[in-house]
């Protein structure tokens, strides 16, 4: 067995940290395929086959099945809070800051699937990834709560805590419900959609 502290060597001319690294994101990319698809499955023999890797490497990088899939959902949660975000900054009005959240999160679960799944579909129960969705859906509250802040005009922390809970909660089971066919819409139609409820409290009373 390779173990985690091992000090990898130069191997044909390429440094050992660049080959774990490589064989590291080739894990997580097997893990994403197999628990993104329609029907997940994650061993490490099976993550390993996979990702065309002998199992003895598997332990360079990670402990067990649960460092695995802990590495692949902080990467994929990462990658779409920091693309939300980087399109949040590049809008100029607080509206299109809004519909431009909408679209890169809508985009990029379409773009892959998988992501989707992973992040939403109910068909993924284990403790552990309740525990990953629970903490990460606190995270997208507290974004949309800093981020709307002014444009909502709440009149306290309370009523903007509440709303972005249930408008983080309600995106999550729509973009799960669209992934999975209950909900027939185009791509630009569920952007539109859901961008339409995000600013919903911002509209003044009639």
């Amino acid at each position: 067995m390779v173990y985690m502290n091992d000090q990898p060597r130069l191997y044909g001319g390429v440094d050992g940290a660049l080959r774990v690294a490589a064989r590291r994101e080739t894990l997580i990319e097997a893990g994403l395929e197999l628990m993104g698809s329609a029907e997940p499955e994650l061993t490490v023999r099976g993550v390993c086959k996979q990702a065309g890797v002998a199992a003895r490497y598997f332990y360079e990088s990670f402990t067990d099945r649960d460092a695995l899939i802990s590495a692949v959902y902080d990467t994929v949660i990462t990658d779409i809070a920091v693309s939300t975000q980087a399109a949040v900054d590049a809008a100029d009005a607080e509206r299109d800051k809004a519909v431009a959240a909408i679209a890169n999160i809508v985009r990029t679960v379409a773009r892959d699937p998988r992501r989707g799944r992973l992040l939403f579909s109910s068909a993924l129960t284990s403790p552990l990834l309740v525990e990953k969705r629970r903490a990460s859906t606190t995270v997208f509250i507290g974004l949309l709560a800093a981020n709307a802040k002014s444009f909502y005009r709440l009149g306290d922390s309370g009523q903007l805590t509440l709303t972005a809970t249930f408008l983080v909660g309600g995106l999550a089971q729509t973009l799960s419900a669209w992934l999975d066919g209950y909900i027939d819409v185009t791509e630009d139609e569920l952007v539109a959609e859901c961008a339409a409820i995000l600013l919903a409290p911002a509209m003044p009373p009639s």
